[in-house]
Parts: C-alpha cells; sequence; structure tokens
C-alpha cells in the first residue's frame, strides 16, 4: 500500500511511478557540496545513494483527499513507455496501479497541480485523469523554450483543446487548507502546494528540494536549476518561514521527511 501522511481532515497519498539512478554522476549534481555535507546527507537519507555511490531517485506524485471527496494531484509522474522522460528515466512508470493500490478512481481526480513542465513531472498528465483540471504557472508556460520541444503539441495543446489547462499567476487558494505557493528558480514558473491546519503543516515541494543535501543547507545549488540564486532564496524563504513542518518530496528516499530534522545543526 502506498504510504500516507494526514494533515487535518487531508490525508496525503506517496504514489511511486517508479525509481532508478540518476542519469549523472551525483558530485555533478552537486559540484559546490563538500564532503562533510555528503556523509551527513547519506547517513540522513541512506536510501538516496546506491552501494557504488549512484544517486537513486524514486519518481512520485502525491494525492490529496478529504474524506472520500475529489482528489488534488500534485505531479504526474514519468508516464507510460513512450512518456516524454523515455530518453533517460525508468519508463514505463506504475502510477495506474498506485493510484488503484490507494483506492483512488483517476475519474474522481478534479486537480492535477504540474509543479513544473520537467518531463519526469507531467508524464501521465491528461487523458489518464479525464475530469481534471490541469494547472501551470503563466511563467511556465511563457519558458516553453526551456523544456521539452515536443512539449505544445503532446500535451499543452491537447489539454487546452479539452479545456483542461488552467493557467494561473502566483500564489493562490486551491481547496480549503491547500494553496498553491510560487517557488520559482528550478524553473521559471516552479509550484509547490502547500496543506495547512494550523497546527500542522505539509509542503509538497516539487523540485524545489531534489536531495537531503539542499536541507543541510538550502543555499546549495543543483546543477539543473534554471536559476540556482532564486530556487535558493524560494527554498530557503519556505523552510526558514513554515518550519516546523512536513516535506512531502519526489525525490528523498523517504515520501515524507520532517524539517527541521532531529538532528540538524541550529543555524
Amino acid at each position: 500500500m502506498p504510504l500516507t501522511h494526514t494533515v487535518g481532515s487531508i490525508t496525503v497519498t506517496a504514489l511511486v511511478d517508479g525509481a532508478g539512478p540518476f542519469f549523472q554522476p551525483r558530485a555533478e549534481a552537486f559540484p559546490d557540496a563538500t564532503g562533510d555535507q555528503w556523509r551527513e546527507a547519506d547517513l540522513r537519507d541512506p536510501d538516496s545513494v546506491t552501494p557504488d555511490g549512484r544517486w537513486w531517485l524514486p519518481f512520485r506524485a502525491f494525492a490529496l483527499r478529504a474524506g472520500d471527496g475529489p482528489v488534488t494531484l500534485v505531479d504526474a509522474g514519468i508516464g507510460p513507455a513512450d512518456a516524454l522522460a523515455a530518453s533517460w528515466a525508468p519508463v514505463p512508470g506504475r502510477l495506474p496501479a498506485e493510484l488503484a493500490a490507494a483506492g483512488i478512481d483517476p475519474a474522481a481526480v478534479r486537480t492535477v497541480v504540474l509543479t513544473h513542465l520537467h518531463t519526469d513531472h507531467i508524464g501521465w498528465a491528461g487523458p489518464l485523469f479525464p475530469n481534471a483540471d490541469h494547472l501551470v504557472q503563466r511563467a511556465e508556460v511563457a519558458a516553453l523554450e526551456l523544456f521539452h520541444p515536443e512539449l505544445p503539441a503532446r500535451l499543452l495543446g491537447p489539454l487546452r483543446a479539452t479545456g483542461q489547462l488552467r493557467v494561473v499567476d502566483g500564489d493562490m487558494s486551491l481547496t480549503p487548507g491547500v494553496r498553491v505557493l510560487s517557488t520559482p528558480g528550478h524553473t521559471p514558473g516552479h509550484q509547490s502546494v502547500l496543506v495547512d491546519d494550523g497546527d500542522d503543516r505539509l509542503l509538497v515541494t516539487g523540485d524545489l528540494l531534489v536531495h537531503t543535501l539542499q536541507l543541510i543547507d538550502p543555499t546549495l545549488a543543483y546543477a539543473h536549476e534554471e536559476d540556482a540564486r532564486t530556487a535558493a532564496t524560494s527554498r530557503a524563504d519556505l523552510l526558514d518561514t513554515l518550519t516546523p513542518l512536513t516535506l512531502a518530496t519526489p525525490h528523498l528516499g523517504h515520501p515524507f521527511t520532517l524539517h527541521p530534522h532531529p538532528s540538524a545543526h541550529p543555524r
């Protein structure tokens, strides 16, 4: 069964679409990380490193649901065998089976929040969720030249044709207790999703946070961020403002991580 975390009346379900090693040495992905930072990260998140020192990534989406009400899905995984991520990600993904195991009918999904338009986050978007609006930040749509060249024809065009593309600007309330937050940097229109019950908060990070290194040092740049300085600001601001909170992450070893970590050093 997929793992879950409850915030107030909302159940957040982590759905694993697939897993595999990163396509380049992890030291190239985080060229400024020190040996001490790598050692601490590996102690905190041992499932993210393979025995031969490669970066092991799960690829997750998250379903948000209050009771048996409509579902909000954050991200859409790597997709089927012919998905746009096929050149580098471990397709085919298993999101349909994960949804079934969680008791979620894709027809019950009313909103798909695409944190950004990288191919490992959009794989099942569109036909699998016929009743869902797909939320994308306007700044993301305006930067299509940064993404896969087939994206307009394969995803955005069909969503526009069916009236399922919803372009939004900045922060917004989505449902009671759920907000979309603009978190640019990884991509120009990256967005995250906050589930807030007052005394309990959970942030679905998307790629605002891709490795435990960025919890140890939120300013640490990831090589595949479009604007590393802006990404670091987005990450540090949210982690400082919302702490303590639970992080729901696509790529860390465990889908739900408490921040600050009990072993975190005071800054």
